[in-house]
């Protein structure tokens, strides 16, 4: 399952299918005409809909044996949620998307029968969010036995129109909302088909929280060496967490994400491979003075308001200020709520290259931050290498490259979304 690591959580559902065998027996002279009807059509001719239901029928039944969901479908809908349907213009804007940004990729460098055998049969299509009011989480998307995904809050979308424009911003939310769940839950396949390496659990082994994980600070959560919030619920959903944020992260994601996990020191030889892995990503203007990454704070954060004793605690970490947690907590002897962080500046960095320079060495034997990071990252992308011949990088290259060119693609003439009035 997928939750993004803004206390997003993701409930898992379960589903079985069953099928039928028919047969009779008839003599070599009646073998002639099939027993079923095939003068009726795949796709009924007389519904409004007819126009994109073909075009799903020639793009994902026919090649991929995938079923695109976008009617509200009552049955295998989580009720605990009040749920809207899906926008017919968004469904189908979102319905291309994926063959885009997702099929089309994955059938590029494994081929054309790898998404065949091994891609989800459903995607089910909801338009409003799940939202838990009791945990004051939401609900993105949510897979069954690696057959059927659904995704949530595809009302949100830009409508399709002759004008429209996505900028980054948009694409942003896109991943997030989306493609990130989708490339989570088909590693989650991938995985359960060729399983991951055992030591890539032992990295972090005593840090997984499958309970609470959502109440954990960003700031612990990266510095313990975990990409996400909800990487730090299992193991599996770290390893799956790991891929796709490879896949769909933006630069300046993973520029925060690497400040926060470095602000715990390094091992010999982290500081080249932080560069080699910055590389790898595909980081756009490193150097770039106007990048965040090359002016920011760092602070001094003490941990943690103790509220048996009201008082700070001495333990202290560095973290980047955008880090900054503003949560609050009751201190009762002042019978008020106070910060339940102490921060203090410690200084301004005008480049990545010297924070990472004045990043301390630690021999101290426990594997967090930063290099419990690249540990994982490297069992990771070797496994998807190894086991399915897929490069984790160079996915994520063709994935920006696409959605760089998203609004060309848009104006080609390759989609095509139709309108209920149109005869």
């Amino acid at each position: 399952m997928y939750a993004y690591e803004m206390k997003k959580i993701i409930s898992l559902l379960s589903i079985v299918a069953f099928v039928a065998a028919f047969s009779s027996c008839r003599s070599e002279d009646d073998l002639t005409d099939s027993i079923f009807d095939t003068t009726v059509p795949v796709v009924d001719p007389n519904k409004a809909t007819a126009p994109f239901d073909q075009w799903l029928y020639d793009n994902f039944v026919v090649p991929y044996n995938v079923e695109v969901q976008y009617q509200f479908n009552f049955p295998s809908s989580d009720l605990s949620f009040q749920l809207a349907p899906a926008d017919y213009n968004r469904s189908q804007l979102l319905a291309h998307m994926i063959r885009y940004l997702f099929y089309d990729v994955y059938t590029k460098y494994a081929g054309e029968k790898f998404m065949k055998q091994y891609g989800p049969r459903i995607f089910h299509f909801i338009g409003s969010t799940g939202y838990n009011a009791t945990s004051g989480t939401e609900v993105l998307g949510t897979a069954s036995g690696g057959v059927k995904i659904t995704l949530y809050n595809v009302n949100e979308m830009k409508p399709f129109s002759q004008d429209v424009q996505y900028n980054n911003d948009d694409i942003t939310v896109l991943n997030e909302r989306y493609f990130h769940t989708m490339h989570h839950e088909f590693s989650h396949i991938l995985h359960q088909t060729k399983a991951y390496p055992v030591a890539f659990g032992q990295v972090t082994s005593g840090t997984y929280d499958p309970m609470t994980w959502q109440e954990r600070d960003s700031v612990i959560t990266h510095q313990l060496g975990y990409v996400t919030h909800y990487a730090s619920s299992a193991t599996y959903e770290d390893f799956v967490e790991t891929l796709s944020c490879i896949i769909t992260d933006t630069d300046h994601r993973w520029m925060n994400r690497i400040i926060c996990t470095c602000c715990k020191g390094m091992r010999q030889g982290d500081r080249e491979e932080v560069l080699t892995l910055i590389d790898s990503l595909g980081v756009r203007n490193l150097d770039d003075p106007e990048k965040p990454w090359n002016h920011f704070r760092l602070l001094k954060q003490t941990h943690v308001f103790n509220e048996n004793t009201n008082e700070y605690d001495v333990d202290t970490t560095y973290v980047p200020e955008y880090f900054k947690n503003p949560e609050q907590v009751y201190n009762s002897k002042a019978g008020a709520y106070v910060a339940k962080y102490k921060y203090t500046t410690y200084r301004d960095f005008t480049s990545f290259r010297d924070f990472l320079n004045w990043v301390a060495y630690t021999t101290d034997d426990k594997v967090e931050g930063i290099n419990a990071l690249l540990k994982k990252i490297n069992i990771a992308t070797e496994w998807y290498t190894d086991r399915w011949g897929l490069h984790a990088f160079e996915l994520r290259e063709e994935v920006r490259y696409r959605q760089e060119h998203i609004n060309d693609w848009l104006r080609s003439g390759e989609v095509k979304v139709y309108d209920l009035n149109e005869n």
